[in-house]
């Protein structure tokens, strides 16, 4: 059977290898060509899965290819050039990873160019698809809780990147709520960045949710949970007016006024990657939206560029937000986030191959 749609991914790093095998087990989709200027990552990504189209210029690939799904695999600041250069071909739906954009400007030009080629735009926030984050959200919704009061996370790596899927989940728990305001700090005393981006060394932020809920966010302050059966990924702890809930990517924990005693429920469940994508094909054949539309991927980036906002006026700020640009980012050009130990280091320069040391050397 010739596979219905053609998709190619822009970007062959690690996070690829989950995009090719959300596809790979879909009868109706196939991956016939990829993208990466670095060589040895496109030569060793194709050779992986033999894939015989190649091209060191995405746009290359994006021009001759005739593609109906584009999967951007890049690194934080090619998220929006990138997508928007894949919907401007006008293929039928663009899968763009995590977190969506480094503003909110970019967010709104992607979502814009989106729409005026009429093609589908999700942003990859992989773990609405998982079982026990599903779990987790059935529980929520149906009242095994109460009414949700509270809901804390605990991440690392900078807001953009791991607490991006954090400040996601808080929506996605509670039916994509709304945010009213927010308010945060960050601390930020050595050069750091992560995948090309600046990041801070810790933050932390209050947000309120038009449910009457409020979510607190600590990154790089303090442990994350379920230390009696170790750490398997992102989730959190919901408090509510009937009960607690705690949960991350394998395991699902209740207490409730009805549960007698703490009750850890049982997950089953296909891999989250397959569930984006198949959910994806749906959506181009309108059998339902996708979960992850971009729409919710901005409004993850939306309260974390709140935060920065935040912290760089002082003061709560509401919803919506008006800032575009980069807080953190205006920060360090105004010289409010002045460096006390000097040195320039990426956490994910790991992610590079040679000599490389910063992604723009690549």
């Amino acid at each position: 059977m010739t596979a219905k749609y053609r998709v190619g991914i822009i970007g062959c790093g690690s996070i690829a290898n989950m995009h090719y095998r959300g596809y790979e087990p879909l009868a109706s989709v196939e991956v016939v060509a990829i993208a990466d200027p670095v060589r040895a990552a496109l030569d060793e990504f194709g050779d992986k899965y033999g894939i015989d189209k190649r091209y060191a210029d995405p746009r290359q690939m994006l021009d001759e290819e005739n593609l109906d799904i584009v999967s951007n695999c890049t690194w934080h600041p090619l998220h929006a050039p990138l997508t928007i250069a894949a919907c401007a071909r006008k293929p039928k739906a663009v899968l763009c990873e995590k977190p969506m954009a480094t503003c909110l400007r970019e967010c709104d030009e992607m979502i814009m160019v989106a729409k005026r080629s009429d093609v589908k735009l999700a942003i990859a926030h992989q773990r609405r698809f998982n079982a026990a984050w599903n779990e987790a959200r059935e529980l929520i919704m149906s009242g095994a809780i109460g009414q949700p009061l509270h809901v804390i996370a605990k991440g690392g790596q900078g807001l953009l990147n791991d607490c991006s899927h954090y400040l996601d989940m808080m929506r996605y728990m509670m039916g994509n709520a709304q945010v009213e305001w927010v308010m945060g700090n960050l601390e930020r005393k050595t050069e750091r960045y992560e995948r090309d981006t600046p990041i801070e060394d810790r933050s932390a932020g209050i947000i309120q949710f038009d449910n009457g809920a409020q979510g607190l966010l600590l990154q790089e302050l303090g442990q994350r949970y379920h230390p009696d059966h170790g750490y398997h990924g992102q989730g959190g702890v919901f408090h509510g007016s009937d009960g607690l809930l705690e949960f991350d990517e394998r395991h699902v924990r209740l207490l409730s006024g009805k549960s007698g005693g703490w009750e850890e429920r049982e997950i089953e469940g296909e891999d989250a990657s397959i569930g984006q994508a198949r959910e994806l094909v749906d959506w181009i054949e309108a059998k339902s939206e996708h979960r992850g539309r971009a729409e919710n991927g901005r409004a993850a980036i939306e309260i974390i560029m709140a935060i920065y906002e935040s912290a760089r006026r002082h003061e709560v700020v509401k919803m919506p937000l008006m800032t575009k640009d980069s807080p953190i980012a205006l920060m360090i050009e105004e010289g409010a986030l002045p460096v006390e130990r000097p040195g320039r280091y990426d956490i994910r320069a790991f992610l590079l191959r040679g000599e490389s040391m910063r992604g723009e050397e690549t």
